[in-house]
């Protein structure tokens, strides 16, 4: 995160923030599974492995969506180049639109979650370094680590404010969630409409940055 300019930070939270908002509505929807945080999945799907419950194909579903967007948008972001961002940007909106039209049919929700943890997979293609990604969006755990680290390293007389922007990123993943929480008992999943107009405004920001400078390994 401290290696990119403010327009790329305030990128970066807004797709943490959007990544919340959309994981809050997948978890209330779902009774406690996850649309973005795998990790929590997996811990699903391994207790009801071991207990036989119907909650490890749901979270093996979800899983399997979501590493089936990740491969959708790196080839996407490989093909489309210096213009990266904006075509995984362009690709979100798109699922998540798509999302927003299932609310009038899939009322039960069932395949439109799985679109919903596809775009969260796809979402984490936006910021990359030599092929992989740089900055993770969609979960926060080494976001943490490395807070609690630049924390560390600033009471030892290192960066005053290094910690900044990890604070910042979980920040907006959070409040995402707030929004989501709040608005899914009076929305449902119809609040994705919500979640495509944001992307929509990210989207149009990462054309305002341009696209990624030939010379630089940083996306």
């Amino acid at each position: 995160m401290r290696r990119y300019d403010f327009p790329r930070h305030l990128l970066a939270m807004g797709l943490a923030a959007l990544a919340g908002f959309i994981d809050a509505l997948g978890f209330l929807k779902l009774g406690g599974l996850f649309i973005s945080f795998m990790s929590g999945n997996s811990t699903r799907l391994a207790v009801g492995l071991a207990s036989g419950t119907s909650v490890a194909m749901t979270a093996a579903g979800l899983i399997g969506a979501f590493v089936g967007g990740v491969m959708m948008g790196a080839m996407l972001a490989q093909a489309a180049g210096r213009w990266r961002k904006q075509a995984v940007l362009g690709l979100v909106t798109l699922l998540l639109g798509i999302g927003g039209m299932l609310t009038a049919v899939d009322h039960a929700g069932g395949g439109l979650t799985l679109l919903m943890a596809g775009a969260m997979g796809v979402v984490n293609n936006v910021f990359q370094r030599d092929g992989e990604v740089s900055v993770g969006v969609t979960y926060m755990t080494g976001t943490l680590v490395k807070l609690g680290q630049a924390l560390a390293a600033a009471l030892g007389g290192g960066a005053r404010l290094g910690w900044m922007p990890y604070l910042l990123l979980w920040l907006g993943l959070v409040s995402g969630a707030v929004a989501g929480a709040a608005l899914f008992p009076v929305m449902d999943l119809a609040a994705l409409w919500i979640a495509c107009a944001f992307s929509a405004l990210l989207l149009g920001w990462s054309f305002r940055m341009g696209p990624v400078p030939a010379a630089s390994r940083l996306a």
